[in-house]
């Protein structure tokens, strides 16, 4: 009865038995060449292209590993140059501290020898002038005793007079 009906709504839309199983075949032998040299290739690329995908994803996360290690360590080195910087600048302001104290002290040292040796030259100036001084009265007593004595004084007594002054001064 199954078959009957089939049979009939076959022969009513023209079906063709012989006609019909020739393109079942041809399909069936199209889609297998179809599979085999088309669709076979294409799925093995599709497979390599995801394989391909995958080892790049991989790749990538990889990459971003490595990259966030530089990035750590282009830090690290970063703090640890600003450290040595750091360093560096404070011993350079310690060596300077320690030159201008050097300076200083060189500079107060030759004050120092400027002052003494001012010192002994007006020491020594004022030495020279006493003497002066002296010879200039000794010479003033002898000439002076010499004319209110109204004689003229022998190099002796102009001698012990000069002495007598001079130690008058000096006391």
């Amino acid at each position: 009865m199954f078959a009957g009906m089939i049979g009939d709504t076959a022969r009513e839309f023209g079906v063709d038995w012989p006609h019909f199983i020739a393109q079942v075949v041809s399909f069936c032998i199209v889609a297998i060449l179809l599979y085999r040299f088309a669709y076979k290739p294409v799925l093995t690329v599709l497979e390599e292209r995801r394989q391909l995908i995958e080892e790049g994803l991989k790749n990538a996360e990889q990459i971003k590993k490595d990259l966030a290690n530089a990035q750590s360590k282009a830090q690290e080195i970063m703090t640890q140059a600003a450290a040595q910087a750091t360093r560096m600048i404070e011993e350079a302001r310690g060596a300077a501290a320690k030159v201008q104290e050097q300076e200083t002290q060189k500079a107060i040292a030759a004050a120092q020898d400027i002052v003494e040796k001012a010192r002994q030259a007006t020491r020594a100036e004022h030495a020279q002038m006493l003497a002066d001084l002296r010879r200039e009265v000794g010479r003033l007593v002898v000439a002076t005793t010499g004319k209110v004595v109204g004689k003229v004084l022998t190099p002796e007594e102009q001698q012990r007079l000069a002495e007598e002054a001079n130690r008058q001064l000096a006391a």
